[in-house]
């Protein structure tokens, strides 16, 4: 009789226990619901950024802007990809719900950018782009707490990573005010 209690206070401890981690997988092959939420909602975060990138190897005037769009057009393209494939395998929609960032609206200031030319778009390409980023950095950060897919949060800490370190960059790239 104490073996049979004994094993099932095991029993409920272990379901307990996998009840507060979200459920019994936590081997990072299956995705959750901030998986995809990261996913549908980074697509048209990064597609606005390799806009930007694209504007901007044609009409900044600094060779180190016009470098790091380059870096960040090839940086992001790639994820564009990646975070579509994984949308696709989980049979989830690529775009975002209309709540989503992004959904079906644009950036705040891009068209500034649209209209700027020389020292001017360098200027506000720096500043949209630092804003950008930040706001990837903090999708970012959500998925690496809150995802369960390990490429996801791979890349989300690849993202914080890479763009915190363009955001440093940018940062020294912007006239002195």
């Amino acid at each position: 009789m104490t073996r049979t209690t004994t094993r099932s206070v095991a029993f409920a401890l272990a379901a307990l226990t996998l009840a507060a981690c979200g459920g019994g997988d936590t081997d990072g092959t299956t995705h959750n619901a901030a998986d995809v939420t990261f996913a549908q909602a980074m697509i048209p975060h990064h597609q606005q950024a390799v806009e930007m990138a694209e504007l901007a190897l044609d009409r900044a005037s600094s060779e180190d802007v016009r470098a790091l769009a380059e870096q960040i057009r090839a940086a992001q393209a790639p994820e564009i990809a990646t975070l579509t494939d994984w949308l696709d395998t989980w049979d989830e929609d690529t775009a975002p719900a209309a709540t989503e960032d992004h959904a079906g609206h644009t950036m705040p200031g891009l068209g500034e950018l649209n209209d700027a030319t020389g020292p001017a778009f360098d200027t506000a390409f720096l500043e949209l782009m630092i804003e950008h980023h930040r706001g990837a950095v903090e999708m970012a950060r959500t998925e690496r707490t809150e995802g369960a897919y390990e490429p996801a949060t791979s890349m989300a800490e690849s993202i914080i990573t890479s763009q915190t370190a363009e955001i440093d960059r940018m940062t020294t790239l912007l006239p002195p005010d």
